[in-house]
């Protein structure tokens, strides 16, 4: 099967699973994520890569090469991810069986979470990414596993509510929202495009989305990551829109969710990175916010 070239934004789906799949070479006392089927849902080159990655100077080298362009970087995404894992199994355990990943890129949680609560998963990205999931997942289980939704949309133009209630998602159920590593890539009017199809959920639905801080976004503070501010902002203009930390909670508010948590460096030191005796630094520049709907 043949997949079209992927455009530039949807290619930025790959490096953060090749980081959660590097991962699972360390024993399970050191790892800050576990993510068996994450090297699964990766092109063959990459897969190689990973395989290679067993070798501890393999892996120190695309680590290093990693937080080159941006101090930390290897290790925020590891921790991103472990955090939105935190969130998702959270809520499997509350009860919640209606799960919207939106711009679900590679990932894996609605394959290694989800299925314990018995619900459904409606992945959510650009329809070079979905077609690209749905080769892999062919590959891996024969078929998209029966209690996922595959979702093609673009975030900037389409009508999130219309696209996904056609896809039988149910507006009165509440339901987990993940929302990784995208915001950046859209510009403020789709953000809150976004925000404005999230206002509609459900009482009791919970939403975790990540922003890329705006001060580095406009130059004032590159927190070590100069090459990235260069390629992705000046360079490629893929990143467009940022957010001030002590926004992010009347930025919600506007549409109907509760901040009830915002993590970043500090937090993922102290939760993941400390407990498993590595020395990691972890980058500033992006965070992480958790909400409830009132």
């Amino acid at each position: 099967m043949t997949v079209t070239k992927r455009p530039p934004a949807a290619q930025t789906a790959l490096g953060p699973m090749v980081i959660a799949a590097c991962e699972q070479h360390l024993p399970a006392s050191q790892r800050v994520l576990s993510d068996e089927l994450a090297v699964q849902f990766l092109p063959p080159g990459l897969r190689l890569v990973v395989g290679a990655c067993r070798w501890r100077p393999v892996r120190d080298l695309l680590t290093d090469a990693t937080d080159k362009k941006a101090l930390g970087l290897w290790a925020s995404v590891l921790s991103r991810k472990r955090y939105a894992d935190d969130k998702v199994s959270e809520a499997v355990l509350a009860g919640i069986e209606q799960f919207v990943f939106l711009g679900a890129g590679l990932d894996t949680r609605a394959y290694r979470l989800v299925p314990s609560a018995g619900g459904r998963a409606f992945e959510i990205d650009l329809p070079a990414n979905i077609a690209y999931k749905r080769q892999r997942l062919e590959a891996v289980y024969g078929r998209v596993p029966d209690h996922v939704v595959l979702v093609p949309v673009d975030f900037q133009t389409d009508d999130l509510a219309d696209v996904l209630h056609a896809h039988g998602l149910s507006p009165k159920t509440p339901t987990m929202f993940v929302w990784e590593a995208v915001t950046q890539y859209l510009s403020e009017d789709g953000v809150r495009r976004t925000l404005a199809f999230l206002a509609q959920a459900a009482v009791g639905s919970r939403l975790i989305f990540t922003y890329v801080r705006k001060d580095f976004l406009d130059g004032i503070d590159f927190y070590g990551a100069e090459r990235a501010h260069q390629d992705f902002v000046v360079k490629q203009r893929m990143w467009h829109f940022g957010l001030d930390p002590d926004d992010a909670r009347s930025l919600l508010l506007g549409y109907g969710w509760a901040e009830r948590e915002q993590v970043g460096r500090r937090d993922y030191l102290a939760r993941y990175i400390r407990p498993t005796g590595r020395d990691l630094p972890v980058s500033e520049i992006e965070r992480f916010v958790y909400g409830e709907k009132e």
